[in-house]
């Protein structure tokens, strides 16, 4: 089965490629590249990037180094350094996915753009990461409004190579195959305040592990700041919490630990039928 994939070439006006047409077109050869993978998975592609392209990926991971320092989980920042992501080189997907593979038995795989969440969460049911390779516009390096590389190799990928983070996504992965709607929906928001904007509290100090604080150097700030309301974690709170994906978060959640995550996940979604 492919997935439900949104059109690469139609940006939303306010998007900051809309009229750049180089751009636009840039996206589209990257990503019929990510669509012949899923018709023959041998043909994993490996991408050339260009000047502009390599510049905003430096800029990127030049403002979030001190952030990162201050702020990101030590399992984050070990694990970033297990997979070598540094900011003088973009990394290719296929190597990433060969070194996460060997760390944690965890792979990457391409995607052309954004997909249904079913088929998403389901893929890391399979222990598989599906990871655009476009990168945000050039003018707006602290912003993209959807997943882009920046947001998926910096801020997701280095979390899977803890045990207890990706035994939590792949147990979420394999529910969300099974769910009704509703509980799509909870799965849903429960990742949307774990995996993309979760934090921890580690020796008595709260970080940050979720991908949506570790790849902006917009958000995470924010995050710590006296404008978000932080709340210990309970599964039953976080699925009544609403968002909204377009705008900084208002209020996140801080788990104690990634076993307890793991173990409090488990026990809601048996409840479920899960």
């Amino acid at each position: 089965m492919k997935p439900t994939k949104k059109d690469i070439t139609l940006l939303s006006l306010d998007h900051p490629g809309a009229n750049d047409l180089t751009y636009r077109k840039r996206r589209k050869f990257i990503a019929d590249k990510a669509d012949a993978f899923l018709e023959n998975p041998t043909l994993f592609p490996r991408i050339r990037y260009n000047k502009k392209e390599r510049e905003t990926w430096h800029t990127v991971l030049k403002n979030l180094a001190p952030l990162h320092a201050h702020h990101a989980s030590s399992t984050y920042l070990d694990a970033k350094e297990k997979l070598k992501l540094t900011k003088q080189e973009i990394p290719q997907l296929y190597e990433l996915s060969e070194r996460l593979q060997k760390l944690n038995n965890f792979q990457v795989e391409p995607i052309g753009g954004l997909v249904d969440v079913r088929w998403f969460l389901g893929s890391l049911g399979r222990r598989i990461m599906i990871s655009t390779q476009y990168l945000r516009h050039h003018s707006r390096p602290d912003y993209t409004p959807e997943p882009d590389m920046i947001h998926e190799v910096v801020g997701h990928i280095p979390m899977f190579v803890n045990q207890d983070f990706a035994h939590f996504s792949e147990r979420l992965g394999k529910a969300a195959l099974k769910a009704s709607k509703q509980q799509l929906r909870h799965i849903e928001t429960l990742y949307w305040f774990t995996v993309e904007f979760g934090l921890i509290k580690e020796r008595g100090v709260v970080k940050a592990f979720g991908a949506g604080l570790l790849s902006s150097f917009g958000e995470m700030p924010h995050a710590f700041s006296k404008h978000v309301t932080r709340k210990p974690f309970s599964v039953e709170e976080i699925i009544k919490t609403p968002y909204v994906y377009t705008e900084m978060q208002k209020t996140l959640f801080v788990i104690p630990s990634f076993s307890v995550l793991q173990k409090e996940t488990e026990k809601f979604l048996r409840r479920e039928g899960l």
